[in-house]
């Protein structure tokens, strides 16, 4: 067993098919073998001769070839994402997953058969690895822009023709011989006419099934194809033997029957899986094929996928702007909904990013070009669902063991039915149409298909709505989980707050002292520090840009406009840098108790002001937090804003539970607490004092507009 990589993978799939065996870690290198049991089941001699009986059931087969390896300077490591056209169901997958991973020049392959997609890792070029695949009958495509994404969805478009074309001629021929075969008498001219009738249907619509098992069987290896080509041609040749030597036993019609139906199948499921493909469809739809280049002074109309970074880029007034850049010239508003979920438009001017796929407004930009191909924003949303497609829940990892060993269980038991037919007395002929029988019922492919295809649609229509899943695994998890720990400013509430209140302390005119405001919060990811802005923009207030700036997370920002030293934020950022904020209590105190959230203001080490900000809850989240109430689902709110806001907030929605003033290890805390107590908890925020919680939650959600980290921490 030492350093016999593939004896050593087969013995441990063996012994984890035993009920009794909880868990197994072989080391090949080591030759060693841990096994975690039950003993009550599989006392420990028993399990002695267990893995005695197996090791010794493996025998001492050929060693895999092994390819020499190649210098990695000549092929370094790479990762190829890809679409790979044949699969036909999760056996394929399988089976491309064991080929890949046998090649040393492979450092990791994961294919999916309901995404038709292949991720691999590997030391070699791409006509090598597709020349690896088409030798078992599998080609692949590359997926790196959107570009090709386009072309696989169109491929898939033509699969979808073919497979409806061989449906309709196998349905045509193949309904008269099966009516043909129950009401007329089995004679030597009716089964000419069957076939007659058959042969089109299982030479022609089944072909692709006989072509794919030859493949697969030159490699020595089986899938479901492999189950209907036998099936079918075992069925079909027996009845062509009998026909011509004047027997009555004719199975033309039961063959006909199973290309048409399972060819039926795979119709199906090419359909549902282009339904699925819909959102990630929609996607790639956003990008325009062509780009307005400007080079020389010139304009040229490029393909998208000629733009390189750096490129000059023109977006005429309505246009969708062809990829991610930087605006060096010109003022426009950009409706960016596609990745905010905002309606309204956002003010794009010179050095402001702009993201490729959204709609240009009623002004001309001019862009630089900073990301093209798989690197832009709309890429990423696109592998985000791909990467939630693909990903394997553990119920599927469970489905796909069975998926490995059940075409070879399948001949098994063929085989033994007709060796039992024979031992018990039956003829040959009854036997061996036994033997089919067990063959042609075993072909269809539920079995492997059901769960992939579930994420998918799943992910697909969630992505269709806004949500984008980053991974198989939080489906599952989500409905177990008993708690949901909630953010509250741009969570639970609109995330528009507005400047509704402002108390001067100091003998500073308003206008001056809303402008330093604006400035300290010019970089700000915090929704408080955006209203503050926007409320100074839409005053027309001129904003000098801070030399230095500090943001806190849960706190506020520390900024340096001119000779001044701004902090502006909630209580605890102020005190601790020593600011008294006495006067100011009974303001604050005022706002919260109507539901608004106190942000302090001091210059220069004195409290200068505090503004009064109001957030609306949403409007659907009383009935949100009352369906998980109706479910058993704990709700709790965990937020930085002051007691009484957080309160008024709480109740509007129907949260009993809130903990005001925490910063982000205070929401970790939380969720840590939780987790200890049993729970399983998920979190839902949106801002970078968020993202400890969301790491660390079984479940972590992130609402779109938020900010970056944010977005990447969340499933």
């Amino acid at each position: 067993m030492r350093k016999a990589d593939e004896r050593a993978y087969l013995y441990e799939i063996l012994l984890r098919k035993h009920p009794a065996i909880r868990h197994v870690k072989l080391t090949a290198e080591l030759g060693s073998v841990a096994v975690w049991f039950d003993p009550r089941s599989l006392p420990k001699p028993k399990l002695f001769a267990l893995l005695d009986a197996v090791l010794g059931n493996l025998g001492d087969a050929t060693p895999f070839q092994k390819v020499a390896v190649e210098d990695e300077s000549v092929h370094p490591e790479r990762d190829f994402n890809l679409a790979v056209e044949g699969m036909t169901c999760a056996s394929c997958a399988l089976l491309i997953e064991m080929v890949l991973r046998r090649d040393p020049r492979v450092v990791d392959a994961k294919v999916n058969f309901a995404t038709e997609t292949a991720t691999v890792r590997a030391r070699m070029d791409r006509d090598t690895l597709n020349g690896k695949l088409a030798g078992i009958g599998y080609r692949i495509h590359s997926l790196d822009s959107l570009a090709q994404r386009r072309m696989q969805l169109e491929r898939e478009n033509l699969r979808i023709d073919e497979a409806r074309k061989r449906l309709l001629w196998a349905s045509l021929f193949s309904v008269p011989a099966i009516l043909l075969g129950m009401a007329a008498p089995h004679t030597r001219i009716v089964g000419i006419v069957e076939l007659i009738l058959t042969a089109p249907v299982v030479l022609w619509s089944g072909w692709p099934f006989f072509d794919k098992a030859v493949k697969l069987a030159k490699q020595r290896t089986a899938n479901m194809d492999s189950l209907v080509a036998l099936g079918v041609g075992s069925a079909f040749g027996y009845s062509l033997v009998s026909l011509l030597r004047g027997k009555r036993d004719l199975y033309f019609e039961a063959a006909a029957a199973i290309v048409a139906f399972v060819l039926l199948g795979r119709y199906l499921d090419e359909r549902a899986k282009g339904q699925a493909h819909e959102a990630i469809r929609r996607l790639i739809d956003l990008q325009p094929q062509t780009a307005n280049v400007l080079r020389n002074g010139m304009e040229v109309t490029l393909p998208i996928d000629d733009v390189v970074v750096g490129d000059l880029l023109l977006v005429r007034p309505g246009e969708l702007i062809p990829t991610d850049g930087i605006v060096v010239y010109g003022l426009s508003t950009v409706d960016e909904s596609m990745i905010t979920g905002e309606s309204m438009p956002v003010v794009k001017e010179i050095g402001l990013p702009v993201t490729g796929g959204c709609i240009n407004g009623n002004g001309s930009l001019q862009l630089r070009a900073t990301a093209i191909g798989a690197d832009t924003v709309l890429s990423g949303i696109v592998r985000m669902v791909d990467q939630a497609q693909a990903g394997k829940l553990p119920i599927q990892k469970m489905v796909d063991q069975v998926s490995a060993v059940f075409v070879p269980a399948v001949m098994g038991i063929s085989a033994l039915t007709f060796v039992g037919w024979l031992a018990a007395g039956a003829s040959a002929s009854f036997a061996f149409g036994a033997s089919i029988t067990v063959l042609l019922i075993a072909c269809p492919c539920a079995l492997g298909l059901a769960t992939p295809a579930a994420i998918m649609v799943g992910t697909g229509q969630a992505a269709k709505r806004g949500i984008f899943i980053r991974n198989g695994e939080s489906l599952e998890m989500a409905s177990k989980l008993t708690a949901i720990v909630f953010d509250k400013t741009g969570t639970i509430t609109e995330g528009k707050p507005q400047v509704t209140d402002l108390a001067n302390l100091c003998d500073w005119p308003d206008d001056q002292l809303l402008a330093l405001a604006g400035a300290s919060e010019l970089h700000s990811e915090h929704f408080l520090g955006k209203a503050i802005l926007a409320h100074t923009r839409e005053m027309g207030l001129s904003l000098e840009e801070p030399s230095a700036f500090q943001n806190e997370p849960g706190r506020g920002v520390r900024a340096l406009i001119g000779e001044h030293t701004l902090f502006v934020g909630n209580r605890q950022w102020l005190e601790e840098q020593a600011i008294a904020i006495g006067p100011a209590e009974k303001i604050a105190s005022k706002l919260a108790a109507q539901g608004k959230t106190p942000v302090f203001m001091a210059v220069d080490g004195q409290l200068s002001a505090v503004f009064g900000i109001a957030d609306k809850a949403r409007g659907n989240a009383r009935e949100a937090i009352a369906q998980l109430h109706a479910m058993g689902v704990k709700t709790l709110m965990a937020t930085g804003d002051v007691q009484a806001a957080a309160d008024h907030i709480a109740a509007l929605v129907g949260i009993d539970h809130v903990i005001a003033q925490a910063r982000p290890e205070d929401k970790l805390a939380i969720i840590h607490d939780l987790q200890a107590k049993g729970e399983k908890v998920g979190m839902i925020g949106d801002g970078i004092n968020d993202a400890p919680a969301l790491a660390a939650a079984d479940v972590s959600l992130a609402i779109g507009g938020g900010a970056d980290v944010a977005l990447q921490t969340a499933d």
